[in-house]
C-alpha cells in the first residue's frame, strides 16, 4: 500500500513554480498604454472643444446719414475730363516761363518762349530780301513793258524782248519764295510761344529756365511737357461699380459725393455717364459723376466716395454731419444692453457699445467704438467671449 501512495503522489502538479514575468517587459506594457491614453485624450479634448471658429470682420466707419440709406456706394478718384500737357512744337532753349503751379490761365496766354534769336535773323533777312526783289521788280516791270512796246512795233529784238520778259517773270517768282519764307519763318517765330489751349489752372510744372525743351517723341533727352494745365469746370468723379450692379445706375442718377479730405462736406452730383465698357481685371465698368455746383477746393485726383440713390435726395438729411455707423449684424443684444465682437490674441473678445439711430442695415455707434476699428460680422450662437477664432478666406 506505501507502495501504491508513494507512486500517486509523484502524479500531482506542482502548482507552486508560477513562470516569472520579465519586469522590463511590464513596464513597457504601461508605457505603451499611457501614450495610447494620452493621445486619444488629446484627440477627444479637441474635438470637444472644437476648432477655431471662421469669422469675417466690418469696419466702423464714419459716413452720412444719406450714405447709409443710399442703394449702392462707390469709391474713385476726381479726374478733369479736360486737361493737358503742353510742349512746344519746336525743339530749343527755354528762356521765359511765367507761371507757377495753381496760376490761373487764360487761352492764348503765352505760357513759356523759346530762345528764336537764329530765327529772328532768318526772318529779317526774308523780309529784306522781299524788299530787294520788290524795288528790282519795279524797274523789271518798267523794262518789259517797254521793250514789248518797240518790240510791237518792230523797233527791238525778239532776243532783247525775252530777256526782259525773263527778268520780270525771274523776279516774281522770287517775290513769292520770299513771302513764303516769311511765313515759313513766322511759323517757326510763333512755335517758339507755348500757349494755354484753354482756360484753366495749372496743375505741374516740368521744366525750368535754361533746359532744351522739344516736341512729344521729338528727342529722348530733352523735356517734352512744359506745364500740365486743367479745366476745373471739367472736374468729375471717376468710380468703378461692380459689373454686377452697374443695372441700379442710371444716366442722371441723383447721388452724393463726400472727399476724403473734407469728410464732414458733401456735393449734391448726378450721374454723368457710363462708359459703355467694362474691366475685365476688376469686373467693373467706369462710372462718371458730376458735380451740380462747382467747388474751387476741389482739386484733381481726389479720393472720392459716391453713393447712388434710388429716390430724390433729401438735403436735410444728406447735409447732417457724419456719424460712426457699423452694419446691424455685427452687433448682439443682452439684457437691453449692445455688444459686438474684436479680435485679440486669435480669440473674441465681448464689447459693450451704445447704439443710436438704426439706417437700413446699419446702426449708429454713439460710444464704445471708434473710426477704422474691426469687428466680427455676421455674429451667430459660436462667438462668444474668449472663443479662439480665425479669419475666413476671403
Amino acid at each position: 500500500m506505501e507502495t501504491k501512495n508513494a507512486d500517486l503522489s509523484s502524479l500531482r502538479i506542482d502548482r507552486s513554480n508560477k513562470p516569472e514575468v520579465n519586469p522590463s517587459k511590464k513596464n513597457i506594457f504601461i508605457i505603451v498604454g499611457v501614450i495610447i491614453f494620452l493621445v486619444v485624450g488629446y484627440f477627444v479634448i479637441t474635438s470637444f472643444l472644437g476648432s477655431s471658429v471662421e469669422v469675417k470682420l466690418t469696419t466702423a466707419v464714419l459716413q452720412k446719414p444719406g450714405q447709409t440709406t443710399a442703394s449702392l456706394n462707390a469709391s474713385g478718384y476726381v479726374v478733369a475730363q479736360r486737361k493737358a500737357a503742353i510742349a512746344s512744337k519746336g525743339t530749343g532753349r527755354l528762356i521765359f516761363l511765367g507761371v507757377v503751379e495753381g496760376d490761373k490761365v487764360k487761352k492764348d496766354q503765352i505760357i513759356a518762349r523759346l530762345e528764336n534769336t537764329d530765327i529772328n535773323a532768318q526772318l529779317d533777312e526774308a523780309k529784306a530780301n522781299l524788299k530787294l526783289y520788290q524795288a528790282d521788280l519795279v524797274s523789271a516791270e518798267n523794262t518789259f513793258n517797254r521793250e514789248k512796246e518797240l518790240f510791237r512795233k518792230g523797233l527791238s529784238s525778239q532776243q532783247v524782248f525775252d530777256q526782259a520778259e525773263a527778268t520780270y517773270n525771274r523776279l516774281l517768282a522770287s517775290i513769292e519764295v520770299a513771302n513764303a519764307r516769311i511765313k515759313q519763318y513766322e511759323v517757326a517765330l510763333e512755335n517758339t510761344l507755348i500757349r494755354a489751349p484753354f482756360d484753366g489752372t495749372v496743375l505741374t510744372k516740368n521744366a525750368e529756365v535754361g533746359e532744351i525743351v522739344a516736341p512729344f517723341g521729338g528727342s529722348t533727352t530733352s523735356k517734352t511737357a512744359v506745364v500740365t494745365i486743367a479745366d476745373m469746370n471739367s472736374l468729375l468723379v471717376e468710380a468703378d461699380v461692380s459689373e454686377s450692379n452697374i443695372e441700379r445706375i442710371s444716366v442722371n442718377q441723383d447721388c452724393e459725393i463726400t472727399l476724403d479730405a473734407y469728410p464732414e462736406k458733401s456735393y449734391s452730383a448726378f450721374v454723368f455717364k457710363i462708359v459703355p465698357t467694362a474691366d475685365r481685371s476688376k469686373a467693373t465698368v467706369l462710372v462718371k459723376v458730376g458735380f451740380k455746383n462747382y467747388d474751387s477746393s476741389v482739386l484733381p485726383e481726389m479720393s472720392a466716395k459716391v453713393s447712388f440713390f434710388t429716390e430724390p435726395v433729401d438735403t436735410s438729411i444728406t447735409n447732417q454731419k457724419p456719424i460712426l455707423v457699423i452694419p446691424s449684424s455685427a452687433v448682439q443684444s443682452e439684457n437691453g444692453n449692445s455688444f459686438v465682437f474684436t479680435i485679440s490674441n486669435d480669440k473674441a473678445v465681448k464689447n459693450e457699445i451704445v447704439t443710436g439711430q438704426k439706417l437700413g442695415s446699419y446702426v449708429e455707434v454713439i460710444s464704445g467704438l471708434q473710426s477704422g476699428q474691426k469687428v466680427i460680422n455676421n455674429l451667430d450662437e459660436k462667438i462668444k467671449d474668449g472663443v479662439e477664432v480665425k479669419l475666413a478666406e476671403q
